[in-house]
């Protein structure tokens, strides 16, 4: 086993929502999910909202995001995302009612820019729901 390591930064237009070692890093990548670990190529990929999962000694976190595009070069991995929300803080009863009153909008009759600005509201709430639920469980033991 290598020594090596990632380094992660995930910034917003906010803030830096976490910046830690890593040992892998899964993106929600527009053609799928894509795990990055120590000594993978230079890359640069856009993302979909989606579960970003970073491994570190063992323990996995869970962040939710809605979209943006990473950087993977020199062992470092930077992802900018729109928004980033560790699965702990996310409130999942709330996220869900988001997603029922989004679901409910669609259904009412929009014109096609309303639609698509649904549709993605729709996606991002199902993302903050599914992990969410992440943050209150613990990972399953390995061994």
């Amino acid at each position: 086993m290598t020594d090596k390591r990632l380094t992660l930064e995930l910034v917003t237009p906010e803030k830096v929502a976490w910046s830690a070692p890593a040992d892998l890093v899964v993106l929600p990548a527009h053609e799928g999910e894509m795990g990055v670990l120590p000594g993978h190529q230079s890359f640069l990929v856009q993302l979909t909202a989606g579960e970003v999962r970073v491994t570190a000694g063992g323990e996995v976190k869970h962040f939710a995001i809605s979209g943006g595009f990473a950087e993977i070069k020199n062992d470092t991995v930077s992802l900018f995302a729109e928004t980033a929300e560790d699965a702990s803080q996310i409130d999942g009863e709330r996220a869900r009612q988001a997603l029922e009153k989004a679901k409910a909008v669609v259904h009412s009759g929009l014109d096609p820019m309303q639609l698509a600005a649904m549709e993605a509201a729709i996606r991002r709430a199902q993302v903050r729901v599914r992990v969410s639920r992440r943050g209150k469980t613990p990972p399953p033991h390995i061994g």
